[in-house]
This record gives C-alpha cells, sequence and structure tokens, in this order.
C-alpha cells in the first residue's frame, strides 16, 4: 500500500530528497481509495507544508516534538511496555515476525519504530493491514490528540492512519483525557525524570522501578501479543 509507504517516510526523520518529491507525493495521495476527502486535503496540505519549510527548520522541529520525552515517542511498545521486562521479548517476537514475512531491516532502528513497521505493512495483504492499525488504534489516537494539542501539522498523519485502520475508537474519551496530560519534554519534566530513575545492579536490579505485577489489559501489535502498563 503505498499510502502506508508514504506516511513511513514522513514520519522518519526530514531528509531533502523526500522535499524533492512533491508531485510523486501528491499522486500517491490522490490514488488512494481507502482515504477519506478531508483525509486526502489533510494530508496534501502537509505534503505541501512539508516540502515548502527549510529542511534544517523541519529536523529541528521532528527533533523537538519526537525526540524529547515519551509522550510523542515513535516507539509503539514504549506505549504499551514502558520500561519493563516484557518490552524486550515484544521486539524479539516482532523481529521474528518481519523474519517469517521477509521483511529485512536495513537500517539500525528498533523493530517497533512506527515508520518501520508502517513500512513492513505497506507491503502486506489489506487484511493484515487493517488489523494490525486496528490492534495500535489507541496508541495512534493519542499521538495524534497529543500532537494535535502541540499545534502539529504531524496529527495528520496520525488521523490517516486510523482511518486506513477503519477501527472504531472514542476519540472523544481520548481528547478529554489528553487534556489533563502535563507536558513531559519541558527542562523541569526532563530533569525529574533523571532524577525518578534510579540506577540498580545486581540482584535489585529486577526491583529497580520496573512493575512486578502485569495489568489486566492487552493489545496485539500484528500477530504479536503485548501486554499494556
Amino acid at each position: 500500500m503505498k499510502t502506508l509507504k508514504l506516511i513511513s517516510a514522513l514520519l522518519d526523520y526530514p531528509q531533502a530528497e523526500m522535499q524533492a518529491a512533491l508531485c510523486e507525493m501528491n499522486d500517491v495521495i490522490a490514488a488512494d481509495e481507502t482515504l477519506t476527502s478531508d483525509s486526502k486535503h489533510q494530508l496534501l496540505t502537509f505534503v505541501e507544508q512539508y516540502c515548502a519549510t527549510p529542511i534544517m527548520n523541519l529536523q529541528e522541529r521532528y527533533i523537538e516534538l519526537f525526540d524529547r520525552g515519551r509522550a510523542h515517542s515513535l516507539l509503539l511498545f514504549e506505549h504499551v511496555h514502558g520500561e519493563s521486562r516484557d518490552r524486550g521479548q515484544a521486539m524479539v517476537d516482532l523481529m521474528a515476525l518481519y523474519e517469517r514475512n521477509g521483511y529485512q531491516l536495513a537500517v539500525r532502528e528498533l523493530p517497533d519504530f512506527l515508520p518501520l513497521f508502517l513500512e513492513y505493512l505497506s507491503m502486506r495483504p489489506r487484511d493484515e493491514i487493517e488489523e494490525a492499525l486496528g490492534n495500535v488504534s489507541h496508541i495512534l489516537a493519542v499521538l495524534a490528540e497529543r500532537l494535535r494539542r502541540r499545534d502539529s501539522a504531524y496529527a495528520s498523519l496520525f488521523d490517516a492512519l486510523l482511518v486506513i485502520a477503519g477501527h472504531e475508537i472514542d476519540r472523544d474519551a481520548i481528547r478529554e483525557s489528553v487534556q489533563h496530560e502535563s507536558r513531559d519534554d519541558t527542562p523541569a519534566a526532563l530533569d525529574k525524570v533523571w532524577e525518578e530513575e534510579a540506577v540498580t545492579f545486581g540482584g535489585n536490579a529486577v526491583s529497580g522501578g520496573c512493575p512486578t505485577t502485569p495489568r489486566d489489559s492487552s493489545r496485539t501489535l500484528g500477530n504479536i501479543n503485548v501486554r499494556a502498563v
């Protein structure tokens, strides 16, 4: 699915080569029969702004949004497992899924990096795409609302993914929940994280901040079972 491939590239670190492909990106969006007219309009607007913005500004904005704090992290398991031990096994399972379907990682990224996951899905059958995106639709919706709260046009990419997923989700409840969140990318918030994350060694490492009792809620990512924390 070309639209997933496009969104994957747009969610990755901005490159000048992408900015030079405005016509090609517009053609992909216009040809997609899954997107609503509103989604197409939002994506076309995003692409136009993306290509018209100086590359250094794009890259700086990207780092501010996705690399500072965890609220906008593009690592899916960050929002599911946090820093618990389950995250490591989930990574292994996802890598195994990629390998079973002939998808080889050509870059040094974690397997749950969203652009990478979308690139993988772009080569899968339609029903598998809908199932996999549906399984992470709550995460996508939360990210969309958090980005919209920051007045970021990147929210439109997550809205498009939710349209492609075709999965019903209570956006109003998510929007209400996000409104009460505190930002985690301010200097004070980042300092607090460093202070609270104690480093332990040896036999105490297991209890050094990771929850020992799993919660009851769970989701799946593709064919991988993951437990929410």
